[in-house]
């Protein structure tokens, strides 16, 4: 029985191969069961490429969509051992738009093989797919010159796209490269020699994968492991649950929460088949400590030398969605088992993948790699991607939506920040409060421009200015004459107007004021974060309700006529997107109600809640 296993990603552009690839590299290692083949030589008939003999990709493309499409789609895995190793091989996607298959495929990699068709040389995709592999942390790859039968077998075709690549691959820093020309329909330099490619001297790519070195082993790294879930099965009994994610644990071990810094023996290491001697890197365990630290799922429990803690990281990302990731905008970040807010705060470059070179950025689209910031609700535990995949990978999810836009790995912490602090202050905000005799709150008028957002708003603080109330108004086109002059109208730009203004109201709530924010503020995400930049209760989302046909019919101000003349781009409800709330704590329907109405029904929830007596 082998010992070692390898981890193998097949990547590169579409149509270069790779399903044919492995299922060329399964059948001629004897893993294809007599009933597979029997059922693959029918799918051949059906569904496949190759005029009626065997096609081999058919193994691995499971998908209906991908025989009827002929590429693959899903991130298909397989698993085949010889006498001297096993494999479990991870077959990513080749085309664009399903470059995250190949992100998660390429996160748990030793060496990935590239696949070049030998017509076409490289394309961006395949220079991509080496550029990602290379972040993500893979130094071994494989060139798998294919479809070398195509060319005549020409030696000059093939080393002008090893040349091309090495050329590519030196700018990305350590990377070993072994080239290979290979025709996987056939089966030329798949496991044997090939005999139609006699001027090659070099391993097969067989022999390439059994002769490429494992990375250091997790079990000779510094013992970590993210808690997934306190176990209190009885009144006697508290263990924390998780899987190693690096290093060996024993019994008798002291090992310390990397959050809080508090330290506790080893007592006993438990799993459903009974307790162990030690446990080592993927073992799900449930470690038992002899004292009762405090640990919550998310915390990270290691050996020294500690992990590092901050609140603001600076990482790679590779952007997974087709809205873009702009800087302003706040996401969920989940870190092994920790799942904390991250707001980006800045964008310092995207890398270009054709040439490796690092351009200014305000945003990164789809498939787009760049270097941002993050600022961090609360801190996480971490080492750097390089050294610690486990540690230092993390993924970013939509707030609203709960899909996964972007993987990270991060490089290190914002070191810039770690030496500011919050100041102590004697006057807090409920003594500013209570001074005013008034609850601080934001009331967040949205809504279509033209909607009356601005006018109930300016009726409300009259009112509440009559009663002796402390207020302020966030009027949108009155701060773009100041605060925010330097913004146009773009999404990225639209992001970042509301989280000033979210930042603003904030202060002005911490001065204990009643503030009233008129923003059209069109995005469901941007609104969620100026709730969240304030305590629970002191945010009112105000819905101003108006149909875009009447505030098109009233264009108070002759938007929408530029809009529709193009002489005003980005409009939101015309060429930009306006998200309603979904559920806010006031709905105000324009269409039943005069301004007056609506702004005494704003009074009288404010009353209700408590804001004002």
């Amino acid at each position: 029985m082998p010992e070692s296993v390898l981890r193998v990603l097949t990547c590169g552009s579409v149509d270069d191969g790779k399903s044919t690839l492995i299922g060329r590299l399964l059948f001629e290692c004897g893993h294809i069961p007599d009933d597979v083949f029997a059922a693959l030589e029918r799918d051949s008939r059906k569904y496949g490429t190759t005029g009626g003999e065997i096609d081999y990709a058919l193994l691995v493309d499971g998908l209906a969509a991908e025989r009827e499409q002929g590429i693959t789609i899903d991130l298909a895995y397989r698993y085949f051992e010889t006498p001297r190793r096993r494999f479990i091989l991870a077959d990513a996607p080749g085309h664009e738009q399903y470059t995250r298959n190949m992100v998660t495929g390429a996160s748990t990699a030793d060496v990935a093989v590239l696949l070049v068709d030998a017509r076409k040389g490289l394309l961006v995709q395949t220079r991509r797919h080496a550029t990602i592999a290379s972040l993500l942390g893979i130094g071994q790859i494989v060139l798998a010159v294919n479809k070398m039968d195509l060319v005549g077998f020409d030696r000059a075709v093939f080393d002008g796209i090893v040349d091309a690549f090495r050329e590519f691959a030196d700018k990305l820093g350590a990377l070993e490269v072994t080239a290979i020309p290979v025709c996987a329909r056939d089966g030329d330099n798949v496991i044997a020699p090939s005999d139609r490619i006699d001027w090659y001297r070099g391993p097969t790519l067989l022999a390439a994968l059994e002769q490429a070195e494992v990375p250091m082993e997790g079990s000779r790294r510094p013992f970590r492991m993210n808690v997934q879930w306190v176990n209190r099965s009885s009144a006697e009994f508290r263990g924390y649950a998780g899987t190693v994610a690096s290093g060996t644990v024993r019994p008798g071990d002291r090992i310390t929460n990397a959050l809080s810094r508090v330290s506790a023996a080893v007592r006993r290491i438990v799993t459903m088949d009974g307790d162990l001697d030690e446990a080592s890197q993927g073992t799900p365990i449930t470690l038992v400590l002899d004292s009762e630290i405090d640990v919550s799922r998310g915390d990270v429990l290691s050996e020294t030398p500690m992990l590092e803690v901050a609140d603001q990281l600076i990482a790679r990302v590779a952007w997974l969605d087709e809205t873009p990731l702009f800087r302003g905008r706040s996401y969920l970040l989940r870190l092994g088992a920790r799942t904390v807010t991250a707001t980006v705060t800045d964008i310092a470059h995207r890398l270009d993948v054709d040439t490796l070179t690092e351009t200014p950025a305000r945003e990164l689209h789809l498939n787009e790699i760049g270097r941002v910031t993050l600022s961090l609700s609360q801190p996480v535990a971490f080492e750097p991607y390089r050294s610690n995949r486990e540690m230092g990978g993390f993924i970013l999810i939509d707030r609203l939506t709960r899909n996964t836009v972007g993987a990270g790995m991060v490089e290190r912490a914002a070191r810039d920040a770690s030496d500011i602090h919050l100041q102590s202050i004697t006057v807090d905000k409920p003594a500013r409060a209570a001074m005013k005799g008034q609850r601080p709150a934001v009331l967040w008028f949205t809504g279509l421009s033209g909607a009356g957002k601005s006018t109930v708003a300016n009726i409300v603080e009259r009112r509440l200015h009559a009663e002796g109330r402390h207020t302020m108004i966030l009027d949108g086109d009155n701060v773009r004459h100041g605060l925010n002059r330097d913004l146009g109208f773009s999404e990225a730009d639209r992001v970042e107007n509301i989280r000033r203004i979210a930042e603003v109201s904030r202060l002005f709530v911490e001065a204990g004021l009643i503030v009233l924010v008129s923003f059209i503020s069109p995005y469901r995400a941007e609104r969620m974060l100026a709730r969240e930049r304030v305590e629970e209760g002191e945010f009112l989302e105000i819905f101003v309700d108006t149909p875009i046909d009447e505030c098109r019919r009233r264009d108070p101000k002759g938007l929408y006529a530029k809009a529709d003349a193009g002489a005003i781009r980005n409009f939101t409800g015309i060429d930009a997107p306006y998200e309603a709330p979904t559920d806010p704590e006031i709905h105000l329907a324009t269409l039943d109600a005069g301004p007056e109405a609506l702004a005494e029904q704003v009074i009288a929830d404010l009353r209700r809640r408590g804001i004002i007596a």
